[in-house]
């Protein structure tokens, strides 16, 4: 029997994860919404920046994930804030227009929500 799945099918979040810095807020809530973003297939490459703290206080609390509007290019914004610190991450797409960026918003901001 062959094994009818490509390499280009089968993702791993790793695979996706670019850049200089690779480190994501939340744990391993923060990993399993990372892992759920590579998921999609018109995700490219994700991207992660610096952690920022808001303030000075308690850095547990609640974790929250949303995907930000799309440039012109399609390419996506995923903000991940745990309790005082948040950080942002550059979904890059396969998509080359805004509109389709915005069907790629909506489309990971339902699967956000339903978690």
């Amino acid at each position: 029997m062959t094994d009818t799945i490509s390499k280009t099918e089968i993702c791993r979040p790793r695979s996706k994860i670019g850049g200089s810095h690779t480190t994501i807020i939340g744990g391993r809530n923060g990993k399993k919404i990372v892992s759920l973003m590579s998921q999609h297939s018109e995700i490219k490459k994700i991207i992660p920046s610096i952690i920022t703290v808001k303030g000075k206080g308690n850095s547990g609390g609640i974790l929250t994930a949303r995907v930000q509007r799309p440039d012109d290019r399609g390419n996506l914004r995923l903000l991940i804030s745990h309790g005082t610190s948040f950080q942002e991450l550059r979904l890059i797409t396969t998509v080359g227009n805004f509109k389709e960026g915005e069907r790629i918003m909506e489309e990971l901001n339902s699967l956000l929500s339903d978690d």
